[in-house]
């Protein structure tokens, strides 16, 4: 039996685990299991708090995608880490050092009920993401690049390359609204030039300190909100010349801010408690295995 908590950060949901009281032996199997919207708890992406080997951290912050696919970060996720570290009197640390596959984050939870995440170093360009632009047309975009990637449509996405830790690729849309998120979406976040695959993310120039952004997140599909996928349209935006620091976010489930002064990105927004239970781990997998057997 594995006790969990479920949680949001504007409404990107997670199952999170207590990997320091409790003996937790993840697996992509169990990760989809327990993900899956009808026969399980349902989750974009499943966090686990773990004890750390950096010595500099206090804690280590592991994502899993509702695919079963382990990756490096999770912005709204690592919100909820803070906040569930703190409920359950893990840590009274503020702020907190999490360590996360590509180093540290810090995470402070502020006394509005906000938590600001230190997002990390950002890179760009093809190397950064593993995107392989052999043969593909460019186009100098500010501070960016653009690399021109043809749709089965006969257009082409125009695409900032950034890495937050996990990949992005970024496109400025003139409706986020009516954008063909649910079918270009999965096109890039599995196109066989990215390496590892991406996160596709879909933005809306309001003004030079708003947008309004889709994300189809790698490995969960679109999801209400993406953290990382916030900073690196902010990012983006910035390098392109069309946004100033620090700018608005609108997701469908809710409201970002992102900043980016002097290679610092910070992004704030709010962490959410739903419920706290209980799963008997593996007959969970075993009825999910019995299902795709029939």
């Amino acid at each position: 039996m594995w006790t969990f908590t479920k949680m949001h950060g504007t409404g990107n949901d997670f199952i999170v685990l207590d990997g320091l009281r409790q003996a937790i032996d993840m697996t992509p199997e169990r990760a989809r299991a327990l993900a899956d919207r009808h026969f399980g708890i349902g989750a974009d992406q499943v966090l686990i708090v773990e004890a750390p080997s950096h010595p500099e951290a206090d804690f280590r912050y592991r994502i899993f995608n509702a695919d079963g696919g382990e990756v490096e970060h999770c912005g709204n996720g690592a919100r909820c880490f803070v906040r569930f570290v703190h409920q359950h009197g893990l840590s009274r640390r503020n702020p907190l050092l999490a360590e996360i596959a590509t180093g540290l984050i810090e995470l402070h939870e502020q006394d509005t009920g906000e938590v600001v995440v230190a997002m990390g170093q950002t890179r760009h360009g093809p190397e950064a993401v593993g995107f392989d632009a052999a043969g593909l047309e460019s186009s100098p975009c500010g501070d960016d690049t653009l690399w021109h990637l043809p749709l089965p449509d006969g257009d082409e996405a125009l695409l900032s390359l950034v890495a937050i830790s996990n990949p992005h690729a970024v496109q400025v849309v003139d409706d986020v609204a009516s954008a063909p998120v649910a079918s270009v979406g999965p096109f890039i976040e599995s196109h066989e030039r990215f390496a590892h695959r991406v996160n596709a993310g879909f933005m809306q120039i309001i003004d030079r300190q708003t947008i309004r952004l889709r994300v189809y997140e790698r490995g969960a599909g679109e999801t209400l909100a993406c953290g990382t996928g916030a900073c690196a349209a902010v990012v983006a935006g910035i390098r392109r010349g069309l946004l100033d620091s620090p700018v608005r976010v609108h997701t469908h489930g809710g409201t970002l801010q992102v900043s980016w002064h002097d290679g610092l990105l910070t992004m704030a927004g709010p962490a959410t408690t739903v419920f706290t239970g209980s799963v008997d781990i593996d007959e969970l997998v075993r009825q999910n295995e019995a299902r795709h057997a029939a």
